[in-house]
């Protein structure tokens, strides 16, 4: 009924993805409303949507693509992170895990429901594990760099379990172990490196400071 007999989705099974991902946000709100002790709000809602929204949009500006998946995006990971930032774990987890599955709905690659749970879902989710250093202090540099951590984790278990099939002939056989490891933290780290630079720049860290304090506040 949601997939096809080729392993892609049906109309039906597109239009389950859209609900779930509408249904996981507004769950991120309240959880998110639960976890900071406030009552959730409309703003907190609307926050939650547009850093959703910029994540997909930016997500479509690459600056590298690798051939079997993964790019260099403009700082797409960051909109989700910062969700973390503002209304803690709870609320940063489900946006990512919604904005995952916008993610599949933009390029679905179907094989078996634990492949989209590492590839989409929970990799997207762990970046919402932000919001656990949201109070520290440089709390959104670490977060940022945990969140993207989490990610390639997830990532690179996928590798593991359903993409070994792909690696080059020319990667040495000794180091196939590390292939998914290092296919996936190769371009995780090359936007989480250009991406802690910009949020370290003192204009731009008071600006994100004043993003957040609107959004909390």
């Amino acid at each position: 009924m949601f997939v096809t007999v080729d392993g892609g989705l049906t109309t039906a099974g597109y239009a389950l993805f859209v609900i779930l991902a509408f249904a996981a946000l507004i769950g991120a709100g309240i959880i998110g409303a639960k976890v900071s002790g406030k009552k959730m709000t409309t703003k907190m809602l609307v926050f939650c949507a547009l850093s959703m929204a910029l994540a997909f949009v930016t997500s479509y500006i690459k600056l590298f693509q690798l051939p079997f998946g993964g790019s260099v995006t403009l700082f797409s990971m960051l909109f989700i992170v910062l969700v973390g930032n503002w209304y803690g774990a709870g609320a940063g987890i489900l946006v990512g895990f919604a904005y995952g599955i916008l993610q599949f709905i933009q390029e679905p690659y179907f094989l078996t429901l634990l492949q989209v749970c590492c590839d989409y879902l929970l990799a997207f989710a762990a970046l919402g594990l932000s919001g656990f250093f949201r109070n520290k202090k440089n709390g959104l540099t670490i977060g940022y760099i945990v969140g993207i951590l989490g990610r390639g984790v997830f990532n690179a278990l996928a590798g593991y379990l359903y993409w070994m099939d792909y690696m080059p002939d020319n990667f040495p056989k000794s180091l196939a172990a590390v292939y998914p490891i290092v296919y996936n933290f190769s371009f995780l780290l090359a936007e989480g490196i250009i991406t802690l630079i910009l949020i370290n720049i003192p204009a731009v860290k008071s600006a994100l400071a004043r993003v957040k304090e609107m959004a909390v506040n």
